[in-house]
């Protein structure tokens, strides 16, 4: 029987984030994290085998720590959720693995959790009153849409990225300024020092409808910084990501809002890693509250890869049964769905 509030541990393992957590019902009572950034970042980006084999390092412990930081006993778990994709194949055997194990062990049900729903279920924990329908702004370094939740294990795709996502083109604009690994937040920490000066284009903006395109901004920008280069004319980094930043990032409020215009609803959520930038949250607060809209975005360390997201969206498929067999398997992609 299943309960209302159940007791689920969620796993998340699918790049260079192991990470656990536990919720009974909407509430959260532990988020731990152990990262391999510092490690990966040696290297400009991350590698897998090293990523798989400092997940297998820090799983048992990082489990061990949410489960001592809830205060609850493996034995009062009600279910595990795990993420089984998208993301580096050997990174998620390391997870789902360890979730086969406990689940099997404790005779309680494995719930496999799609890495992009897990975003997308962040914001019922940062309010716990949330119910769809709603417009949720999805933006990570994979994906990037528009879409229009229409229960808690339904939504429709209004729009997305033709190309590059939103997070892949802060990392490769910080590539071309010379910025650390991971970009997003050094391309942020860097627009604040600069001004919206250099016309870079915004995607797709006369075009309508929900779709977006990177490709062609990460273009102009390698081209404006190579153009000045190869002229010796002199140019200021700071004012390139505070324009791209702003290129990058306006339109994904605009279209968010526009969704919830055309589909009736007075709530707009937003998930993913790109959603913890400082910029986007305040022009989607903007725009949010001039069109009078609720907004609902998860704090910042829910924006980025973490595990009360895989439990949150654990809790969603827990109450719908939708329960995994051991036969699961990972998957490096998974299409929005």
């Amino acid at each position: 029987m299943l309960k209302e509030n159940p007791v689920i541990l969620g796993i998340e393992s699918s790049c260079d984030e192991t990470a656990a957590a536990v919720i009974r019902g909407r509430q959260l009572l532990s988020d731990e994290i152990i990262s391999s950034a510092s490690v990966q970042a040696l290297y400009g980006g991350v590698v897998p085998e090293i990523a798989s084999r400092a997940h297998t390092d820090a799983v048992d412990e990082v489990v061990a720590r949410a489960l001592n930081s809830a205060g609850i006993r493996k034995e009062e778990l009600d279910a595990v959720a795990v993420t089984y994709g998208a993301g580096l194949l050997g990174a998620l055997l390391v997870g789902l693995s360890f979730a086969k194990g406990l689940s099997f062990g404790l005779k309680i049900p494995l719930i496999g959790v799609n890495h992009i729903r897990g975003h997308l279920a962040a914001c019922y924990l940062e309010d716990r009153t949330l119910k769809p329908p709603f417009i949720t702004l999805l933006a990570s370094g994979g994906h990037t849409a528009v879409i229009y939740v229409k229960s808690e294990t339904e939504f429709e795709v209004l729009g997305a990225t033709r190309d590059d996502a939103a997070g892949e083109a802060f990392d490769k604009v910080a590539r071309i300024l010379s910025l650390p690994y991971p970009g997003g937040p050094h391309v942020e920490r860097l627009a604040r020092e600069g001004n919206p000066v250099v016309p870079f284009p915004k995607m797709l903006k006369g075009l309508g409808g929900y779709d977006f395109s990177y490709s062609g901004l990460k273009t102009a920008v390698i081209n404006y910084v190579h153009t000045k280069e190869q002229k010796g004319e002199p140019w200021s980094k700071a004012d390139v990501a505070c324009s791209f930043q702003h290129a990058a990032l306006d339109i994904l409020a605009e279209k968010a809002v526009e969704g919830a215009r055309e589909k009736g609803v007075c709530t707009v959520t937003a998930g993913g890693g790109v959603i913890a930038n400082g910029y986007l949250r305040e022009i989607l607060e903007k725009r949010c509250n001039a069109a009078g809209f609720k907004l609902v975005i998860p704090e910042k360390r829910h924006c980025t890869d973490n595990a009360a997201m895989i439990a949150a969206e654990g809790l969603l498929q827990y109450r719908a049964g939708n329960f995994a067999p051991y036969s699961l398997n990972a998957e490096a992609c998974i299409p929005l769905r």
